[in-house]
């Protein structure tokens, strides 16, 4: 008998219907040779302090760090996961095989891996490797089953993260709770999660501080056209206006007309992270809502695997996209382009060398069900919109420069007239954000010019601008997840960004987890849109004086050794040797702190993304909730 274990019963209930499992029994499938069943996610996890000590239950100092001299594994204390496992681990004992049917992806293997382990597994493995639930696909993927041992390394590096995570997580989290915390209130540290919250504490800071000033700007009016003077501007009214009333005595005269042709690419096919980004600006929803919105997709067959990094498809996957393309009934109108054509094959799309474990996240071809919810149509329609658009020809516009002096001060204008809208076309109907059409306005390259002649020359109407100089924007969730991916540097150049994501914070798939943690740890609240720090959360990145406990660039350098490990290029002992250096030194350093500095954090009801005010508790309610919350430090005690 062969036995497959998912990741989650609906998977399970697919699988054993596409192999013939169709007898249904307590926890499991059965038929034509097979057993599916199924974990419920995380079934096991790494045993908590005082498993290896009892003197480790208890907060002190005198015990940090806690180390254990081997990390083991237990079961997570729930009677239906017990029940489970042991429908699973009776299963094991009965099998011949097993084929290992979970998420592909890092936790995926981490979770059915440890339950094996935990059960005493001993019998030949297999693995499952998909990248949608589609009947197709999975097919495709039993006929394709990979050897366990391939994904050694990718094991090895989410235990690594579990490994790292616990350490830090736990021994960080106790020591700075009873250092800096007032009245056993716990003060929650972790690996991702605190370099994130120093990026939204330091940016609100840079606001809280900026110091705006005015400035005025040399314009003139000439044919109805605006010219800017270049490097010209000035921090008094006075000095711009004594250089206006010198210029009005001056024409105007052309000295250089440009034009300069260029093209603009489709935006690149969607990362979990940038379908994000684009979920909270576009439709305002939440990382987390976004995941859950996708992974919903996902199960239900519509759209590829999720927790991807990566914006490319291989190319076997080409010839594949006409047919999906010809699946997308409602979209069909929009694609009258490229009809008769054959299909455009962009290295920005297709390139195996940007591929590891999953591509970009595209549409499989199925037929959308009437039932879908309105978010769940919305972000697939987000999805079908930038996979439609990569076929399409590039953007063509002409860009016009127009160079002019007034005596010896230089101006210049500059528009842009689209020639060939291309991809653009498939986004003509589509309703602009605030955000956008903002920037719309802000933009002085796209307007349409008036012929100008070299040498021309005529009256003109100087003037003077003011301006102010303007804070950094606070961070919304959109823009917090595009820092985590770039370990803080702003980027707008998708080139740029694809390289800086090997040293993100975080993965994919846990940084809108990391988002939530902090609205439930009382870190930061959310207005509108806008992140912002509490005043508790200022004051615990404001002690920190350990720079690798805040700092995103540093915690993505540790994100890139993870990364190496997957790829065999990085020793998985040297990173948890140096996660417990590390935890040590800032043990010894926290210690020997001697300023009595004490932190009060607000108390929280954890509506996570909400905008709703947190409601006021009792005296007697916040103690409660105290205790409660160290005692869920140590069920979950890294929050990453």
């Amino acid at each position: 008998m062969i036995l497959c274990i998912t990741e989650k019963p609906s998977v399970g209930k697919d699988i054993a219907q596409i192999l013939g499992a169709s007898t249904r029994r307590d926890g499991y499938f059965e038929g034509n040779g097979y057993c599916v069943t199924w974990t419920f996610g995380h079934l096991c996890t790494l045993k908590e302090p005082a498993d290896y000590s009892p003197d480790w239950k208890r907060w002190a100092m005198v015990y940090l760090p806690m180390i254990p001299p081997r990390f083991g594994i237990k079961l997570i204390d729930s009677p239906s996961i017990k029940r489970q496992f042991e429908t699973i681990r009776n299963l094991i004992l009965q099998c011949d095989e097993i084929i290992n049917c979970g998420d592909a992806g890092q936790e995926g293997e981490l979770i059915q891996r440890w339950v094996m382990q935990k059960a005493g597994c001993i019998k030949p493995v297999k693995r499952l490797w998909i990248s949608s639930l589609t009947d197709e696909a999975i097919k495709e993927g039993f006929k394709n089953l990979r050897s366990e041992k391939d994904l050694e390394p990718l094991y090895l590096a989410g235990l690594c993260r579990a490994i790292g995570d616990w350490v830090l997580g736990i021994n960080a989290t106790r020591l700075y709770s009873l250092k800096y915390g007032s009245g056993g209130q716990v003060l929650s540290i972790g690996r991702v999660q605190t370099p994130t919250l120093a990026l939204v504490v330091n940016r609100q800071l840079e606001i809280e501080n900026f110091k705006p000033k005015d400035y005025w700007e040399l314009k003139t009016l000439y044919r109805d056209t605006l010219f800017s003077a270049t490097g010209k501007s000035f921090d008094t009214e006075e000095k711009g206006q004594q250089l206006v009333e010198k210029l009005k005595q001056y024409p105007l005269e052309i000295t250089d007309v440009a034009k300069k042709a260029g093209k603009e690419a489709p935006p690149r096919l969607f990362d979990l992270t940038s379908l994000q980004v684009d979920c909270n600006k576009k439709l305002s929803l939440s990382a987390d809502e976004t995941l859950r919105t996708i992974q919903s997709l996902y199960e239900k067959k519509l759209t590829t695997y999720p927790r991807v990094d990566t914006t490319y498809l291989t190319d076997d996957m080409y010839p594949k996209c006409g047919r999906i393309l010809n699946s997308l009934k409602d979209y069909q109108m929009l694609m009258v382009p490229l009809r008769g054509k054959k299909l455009r094959k962009s290295k920005k799309v297709f390139d195996n060398s940007k591929v590891t474990d999953h591509h970009a996240i595209i549409p499989t071809g199925q037929p959308l069900p009437d039932s879908l919810s309105k978010n769940e149509r919305d972000v697939f329609n987000l999805i079908a919109l930038r996979f439609i658009s990569v076929f399409f020809p590039d953007c063509s516009f002409e860009q016009t420069i127009v160079n002019a002096k007034v005596d010896k001060t230089g101006f210049k204008a500059t528009g842009k007239v689209i020639l060939d809208p291309g991809w653009k076309m498939v986004y003509a109907g589509e309703k602009k954000s605030d955000d956008t059409e903002k920037e719309s306005k802000d933009d002085d390259d796209s307007g349409i010019l008036p012929q100008f002649q070299k040498g021309e020359s005529g009256e003109h109407s100087p003037r003077l601008a003011k301006k102010t100089t303007q804070p950094p924007k606070y961070y919304t969730e959109g823009t917090l997840l595009k820092a985590m991916e770039t370990a803080g540097a702003a980027v707008e150049d998708e080139d740029l960004r694809e390289a800086l994501k090997a040293n993100g914070i975080g993965r994919p798939s846990t940084r809108a987890a990391i988002i939530e943690i902090l609205y439930k740890r009382g870190y930061i609240v959310k207005e509108r849109k806008s992140l912002r720090a509490t005043r508790a959360a200022i004051e615990l990145v404001s002690l920190i004086k350990e720079e690798l406990l805040k700092s995103a660039k540093l915690t993505g350098i540790w994100e890139g050794k993870l990364r190496m490990i997957e790829q065999q290029q990085y020793s998985p002992s040297e990173f948890i040797d140096q996660i417990k250096q590390m935890i040590s030194e800032i043990t010894l350093s926290v210690i020997q702190d001697n300023s009595n500095r004490r932190i009060v954090a607000e108390q929280h009801t954890g509506e996570s993304s909400s905008d709703k005010e947190p409601k006021k508790k009792s005296k007697k309610t916040s103690a409660r909730s105290s205790s409660r919350k160290k005692n869920s430090m140590e069920e979950n005690p890294t929050g990453d």
